[in-house]
């Protein structure tokens, strides 16, 4: 990915866009257009950020990211530029060194890297759902997933791969489970208006700095389509008890940064982390594009407080 255009991310299959990499399926249509005209206006501000970096000179940590560079539409490359992190290609001269694959499963050894260089998420190389089950079940001692042949009752069948959003809601037992598929409990996240609520928790050193609220109709409940997103505090949302679950997932499946879908079930009150992404996108599209920037802002500083205190 690394060299190539952004185009060259893409491809056109049976009338929609594929992104390669992943295997994710994107329609175009109007909702499209839009999306990308709301992250352009997001992306205009970073790059005014970007520029003012350069002019001032602002002492800055540098950081190399391997094998693949990440594109302007993800959280990390804006984050990079907002807390004045210069971009280097040798990652035995950078002072922070990054694995970037979006693929579910990695095989990528760590570079050569600098004495003191901080090196992140090279100790996360699989965030397929049954290892996100497995590592969440370590961190708060209670399961999500469930055996599809003797569970029953409701329970939701999802791909083990990235970035896929295909899940569906399907009856307990089941006379066989799928190859490539994963089972879990269908966690009650709905909130007043017909809505369901993901609590995605974005990470800088395994730790939650922003939390998105991000909210669509209960029928549309896998899709990645909200109606409403709200920037909030992990505070507000996670107790402390859960913000160390939280801590302890991350710890264990080796995310350094990225972001975490997590769910509250309003029956028992429990969350329930149900995906892990260590190559996060940036704010959610319908976030108003002040809160965007103030996310954008508060990802940077801890960004930079964590791995680069002595560049401020």
């Amino acid at each position: 990915m690394s060299g190539r255009m952004w185009t060259d991310d893409f491809k056109i299959d049976q009338g929609v866009i594929l992104v390669k990499k992943t295997g994710a399926r994107i329609v175009p249509d109007l909702a499209l257009l839009h999306s990308i005209f709301t992250w352009f206006c997001f992306y205009f501000f970073v790059q005014n950020w970007r520029t003012w970096r350069l002019i001032t000179g602002h002492k800055r940590p540098t950081i190399a990211f391997f094998p693949d560079k990440p594109r302007p539409w993800y959280f990390i490359w804006s984050v990079m530029h907002v807390s004045g992190a210069k971009l280097v290609e040798d990652p035995t001269t950078a002072d922070i060194v990054m694995q970037f694959d979006d693929s579910t499963e990695t095989v990528n050894g760590t570079p050569a890297v600098k004495p003191g260089a901080h090196v992140l998420n090279f100790n996360c190389n699989d965030i397929s759902k049954s290892r996100v089950a497995q590592a969440f079940e370590a961190a708060a001692g209670y399961s999500l997933s469930v055996d599809p042949l003797t569970f029953e009752g409701r329970m939701v069948e999802k791909s083990e791969a990235n970035a896929a959003h295909d899940g569906r809601i399907i009856e307990g037992p089941q006379d066989e489970a799928i190859p490539g598929k994963a089972y879990q409990r269908l966690i009650d996240n709905e909130i007043p208006g017909g809505l369901v609520e993901d609590l995605r928790c974005c990470l800088v050193g395994g730790t939650p700095i922003v939390v998105f609220r991000k909210r669509r109709p209960l029928e549309r409940r896998f899709l990645n389509e909200n109606v409403q997103v709200l920037l909030d505090e992990p505070k507000n949302c996670y107790s402390a008890d859960e913000i160390r679950v939280i801590e302890a997932f991350a710890a264990d499946i080796g995310l350094d940064w990225g972001g975490v879908d997590v769910l509250r079930d309003r029956t028992s009150g429990r969350i329930f982390i149900v995906d892990a992404n260590k190559t996060d996108m940036g704010p959610p599209v319908a976030l108003k594009l002040g809160s965007k920037l103030r996310a954008t802002r508060r990802m940077a500083k801890a960004f930079a407080e964590t791995f680069a205190p002595k560049k401020r």
